[in-house]
């Protein structure tokens, strides 16, 4: 009987491990978890209700969503898709469903009916998952891994590195020969102490687009106003994508922020025309842009030499420039960042060069194999990273399966 060992008991490790098993009833499959409780990830993604994955259904338009892997996810995504997913888990009792920003939940909606399904497989199969088992070594003699644990050691034919991203467990790929790209936060927020977001926390617009001077780095789509700076998509995706570059500037570098995601000549030409059309309104009472909140309105507007009193007719050309400037070319310094310590994701792991993604196995030693975020693979947010595992766990555990 060809034994396994799966290390990690997170998505990407039981997904291995059932998919593993199912396809091949005759593998000893054991799963080697370091901390007391399992799936832990799962539990607390998407605030409890855990995003499974997202609705996209085009490899081709789904791997534009990873800063890193884009290249390498091409090929497996064609074997083990976002469509596959919906269908692995509708199969075991757990239906899907999309929600408006093209997310994707449990219809229960909550995590737990991910967990209970991965809890009933592994009983059902008869995979060993092994609690509080960290492990401390990994050798190779002959053909044979040996997995030391401070309990005991144990014997493998096939290895599965599935532990996510800690320091601990890719100095452990360190020691078997692979090369790991240091690691950089991904996915947060960026810290702009700036008078004209005070106390304007939680306001919002609903598509900016935010740019990094001196960069190509660009992202539209929602902006949020919070405690530290700014956030929501277009500011995660940008960190996500920026994770490299905005380590190095060592997270001190200018944001700027188009709020309406328009030219400034057009914006210009509005407030242009609101002076002939409303020349007696007052211009801070209301905004023209139902996009810019009234709050952040009168920001813009006192921020552009603007008085409280004054009326359209009485603004002159440097005010009205200002004005669509603020809008539209708004400069903010960043200093520092803020990650989201539940869904923490970093940039950086196993060389993805090192691995052989038709079978996720490692181009270094045979029957060695790494799936999810132990890899140089992560995403922006809205379920993309439970792809990867899903993907990434499908297609090794069909390796695994092969009869020898």
């Amino acid at each position: 009987m060809k034994k396994i060992v799966i290390i990690g008991g997170g998505a990407a490790g039981y997904f291995t491990a059932i998919n593993a098993k199912e396809s091949n009833p005759d593998l000893e499959v054991t799963i080697l978890e370091k901390g007391k409780d399992v799936l832990q990830k799962v539990k607390i993604s998407g605030g409890g209700r855990c995003n499974v994955t997202h609705a996209c259904f085009e490899p081709k338009e789904l791997v534009k969503f990873y800063p890193r892997g884009e290249k390498e996810l091409l090929g497996p995504f064609h074997q083990f898709m976002t469509g596959d997913t919906f269908e692995w888990f509708d199969d075991r009792g757990v239906p899907l469903k999309i929600e408006g920003d093209n997310r994707v939940f449990p219809e229960a909606n909550t995590s737990q009916a991910i967990i209970d399904c991965f809890q009933k497989s592994v009983d059902t199969l008869g995979i060993k998952v092994l609690t509080n088992h960290g492990v401390n070594t990994v050798t190779k003699q002959d053909d044979t891994w040996s997995i030391h644990t401070k309990e005991q050691v144990f014997e493998a034919d096939q290895l599965v590195i599935a532990a996510g991203s800690s320091k601990k467990v890719w100095e452990l790929c360190e020691t078997l020969d692979h090369a790991v790209v240091a690691p950089v936060p991904s996915l947060f927020t960026f810290n702009i102490n700036d008078k004209r977001l005070v106390d304007l926390l939680g306001t919002s617009v609903p598509n900016a687009t935010v740019t990094i001077s001196g960069t190509k780095l660009e992202a539209s789509g929602p902006l949020l106003i919070t405690h530290w700076g700014m956030s929501g998509p277009a500011v995660l995706k940008l960190s996500a994508f920026g994770a490299r570059i905005l380590a190095d500037k060592h997270y001190q570098y200018n944001v700027e922020v188009n709020w309406l995601s328009r030219p400034t000549d057009k914006v210009l030409n509005v407030l242009l025309n609101l002076k002939k059309k409303e020349p007696r309104k007052t211009v801070i009472l209301k905004s023209p842009f139902k996009e810019v909140s009234r709050r952040l309105w009168e920001r813009f507007v006192l921020f552009s030499d603007i008085s409280k009193t004054q009326n359209w007719a009485d603004l002159n050309n440097a005010q009205l420039e200002k004005l669509a400037n603020q809008l539209t070319k708004g400069i903010y310094n960043a200093n520092g960042r803020t990650t989201f310590k539940e869904e923490f994701v970093t940039a950086g792991g196993v060389d993805l060069k090192e691995i052989n993604f038709k079978r996720f196995e490692s181009r270094k030693h045979n029957n060695l194999f790494f799936v999810g975020e132990v890899l140089n693979i992560d995403a922006v947010t809205g379920g993309f990273n439970f792809q990867n595992a899903w993907t990434g766990g499908y297609i090794c555990a069909k390796a695994l399966a092969e009869e020898v």
